[in-house]
């Protein structure tokens, strides 16, 4: 009897508490880090609140004042160049390692050094960005290597000015971001398909698939969740870009502010100390974030059509 109810005591134990509680340091980090400092720099946005010389104007109420001066300017258009940007360097990202994942992880082809290639190509992701702008600005200057190298091999008389063209900066921009970022997404990527069965390849093999069809068939709605995942956190990270562009362009997003980024103007307001226009923008780039965040999730997942599907 004693042991029966030293056993019943046990299974009563509930092991549940122990998870919040493993949770607690997450949430308070992000409280403390991410929550309360979202909630002032809404509070901040309200206020008028910049330096004027050495005049301190301000905190004063001035409701959704500094939104309106915000939509007023030219936020578009650099909404408009922070999206092209991201285009030009994602596009190529993807495709690339894409293909990449797939022949690394492909156990027909049994690659061999598929470990040094990894190697190879993560070795960008750990270069700082504004050194890598760095390089690329003295790589592509009127007088650099690359405009040497083009004159000697005959493909101009003149150097090519690629920092004063509109698409010549983009282009640069974009293949910057896409040597820092690919491959990171080549090993998120090959890390999906190296979860799916193997099993699954072999018999599509066997029964006479061709390639194309196993990736169509298989490999991509296996590692949808992944994709999506890569694909969200590049948007993010695309609507954030910043040091690349500031380096290259000197913080001015040159010619006629094509590459001008939102991230790059809302530092333009804290450099001036308009803390308030600053809070305003900061805002209004949280919302977008998570408004295209959830767009590119509907359409990916299909949720929409499924909860209506469901009715």
């Amino acid at each position: 009897m004693v042991r029966e109810k030293k056993a019943k005591a046990r299974k009563k134990i509930s092991y549940s508490k122990w998870g919040y509680i493993f949770l607690i340091p997450f949430f308070a980090t992000y409280l403390v880090f991410s929550f309360i400092p979202l909630i002032s720099t809404f509070y901040n946005s309200m206020f008028e609140n910049y330096r004027s010389g050495l005049t301190q104007i301000g905190p004063n109420f001035v409701g959704f004042e500094n939104y309106i001066t915000i939509f007023q300017s030219d936020l578009l258009k650099y909404l408009g160049n922070t999206v092209i940007l991201w285009i030009i360097g994602f596009i190529p990202q993807i495709i690339i390692s894409l293909i990449l994942a797939v022949w690394f992880a492909d156990f027909r082809m049994r690659m061999r050094g598929s470990t040094f290639f990894k190697t190879i190509i993560y070795l960008p992701n750990v270069i700082m960005a504004a050194s890598f702008a760095m390089l690329f600005f003295a790589l592509f200057s009127d007088d650099g290597p690359m405009n040497n190298l083009i004159i000697r091999m005959g493909l101009s008389d003149s150097p090519i000015r690629f920092l004063t063209t509109v698409w010549g900066t983009r282009g640069l921009i974009g293949f910057m971001n896409f040597m820092m970022w690919f491959g990171n997404t080549t090993i998120l990527l090959m890390a999906a398909i190296l979860g799916v069965d193997s099993a699954l390849f072999e018999a599509a093999a066997i029964d006479g698939a061709k390639s194309f069809q196993i990736f169509t068939k298989i490999t991509m709605p296996t590692i949808k969740p992944i994709f999506i995942y890569v694909l969200i956190t590049s948007l993010i990270g695309g609507l954030q870009m910043f040091d690349v562009p500031q380096v290259l362009t000197n913080g001015k997003g040159t010619p006629d502010r094509a590459s001008m980024t939102l991230i790059m103007f809302l530092n333009n307001h804290l450099f001036s100390k308009n803390y308030g226009m600053a809070g305003a923008l900061s805002v209004i780039l949280f919302i977008i974030t998570a408004a295209l965040s959830l767009v590119v999730f509907f359409i990916l997942t299909g949720a929409g059509k499924q909860k209506g599907g469901s009715r």
